[in-house]
């Protein structure tokens, strides 16, 4: 009886070796510990970050094989980079990088900074690659995706004018999601076996909230991490419960516990706006409009 209910942990994962693995944001919080529990399951991981040195201090920390690669997903042509420097097949994709809650800010491509680099910069990434992707993309979003305006500003996605914190956090989250439900879509339409699936972490206790711009909320979010959050570890199950387990494509994969803040990894339900396959199409046009990046499968997607 206690094994039958035993909940899903990382010792659970299956053995990886063999498998190569890209995780974005590798190098601190939920993407150092993604990196870690694959590479200690057998897996090569790609540790694909903004500064290489602080990426290269954090491989030294991984329990596996590993390499480091310069990723800045705030800058087109960092991707570009980063991609075009790819030529051998990739078993999973994780899109974990992310900012929280920034001032108001542009990339280097003058989109706004949550936006750019929460879905703008894995869109283009994750296109990119994906001729050379052979299982699975996750991508982290967020039980924020319910907040904000609870839809794409479509007209206006820099949120000029109307911008804040949250807001746009809460827009880049609900952006991920839409994401993954176009382009598993696509990935059906086009015979491909790849996956795209969704996770979010719950409350976990990171260094992502430290760099919120209100200082007052940045004091609430650092006490609720004492008092309230799971740790880092906890958090990373839902990505790799998506990462490894057998589920449907465009699944969402969250904790099973209280407001889904924390506990054992489960399929969790997104909000109706994150469910629309009209506003995920118009988004996916949206994002190649703006990135120049284009679905690479051949297939045309309807």
């Amino acid at each position: 009886m206690a094994e039958k209910n035993r909940k899903w942990n990382a010792s659970d994962l299956p053995a990886l070796s063999g498998r190569t693995a890209v995780v974005t944001g590798a190098n601190s919080g939920l993407g150092f510990t993604a990196a870690d529990a694959l590479a200690r399951a057998g897996a090569h991981v790609v540790l694909a970050v903004r500064d290489p040195e602080r990426g290269r201090a954090a491989a030294a920390r991984v329990n596996g094989s590993t390499e480091v690669r310069r990723l800045d997903l705030a800058d087109l042509s960092s991707v570009r980079e980063f991609a075009a420097g790819w030529d051998r097949p990739l078993d999973l994709l994780v899109n974990n990088a992310g900012v929280m809650m920034l001032p108001e800010l542009r990339t280097k491509d003058g989109f706004e900074m949550q936006f750019g680099t929460n879905h703008l910069g894995h869109f283009a990434l994750t296109n990119l690659l994906l001729p050379y992707v052979t299982d699975r993309v996750v991508t982290v979003s967020s039980g924020l995706h319910r907040g904000g305006d609870g839809a794409i500003r479509f007209e206006n996605v820099n949120l000029e004018g109307a911008y804040s914190p949250t807001r746009a956090y809460a827009q880049s989250k609900l952006a991920n999601l839409l994401f993954v439900l176009e382009l598993q879509r696509r990935l059906t339409e086009a015979g491909s076996r790849v996956r795209a699936l969704a996770a979010h972490p719950g409350y976990a206790a990171t260094n992502l909230q430290s760099h919120t711009a209100n200082p007052v909320a940045r004091l609430g979010m650092l006490l609720g991490n004492r008092l309230f959050a799971q740790d880092d570890r906890a958090g990373t199950l839902p990505t790799l419960y998506a990462a490894t387990q057998d589920l449907p494509g465009a699944s969402y994969v969250g904790p099973d516990g209280l407001g889904e803040m924390r506990g054992a990894p489960a399929l969790v339900a997104r909000s109706a706006a994150a469910s629309d396959p009209a506003a995920a199409r118009r988004l996916w046009t949206l994002s190649e409009e703006l990135t120049g990046v284009r679905w690479p499968l051949g297939v045309q997607a309807a």
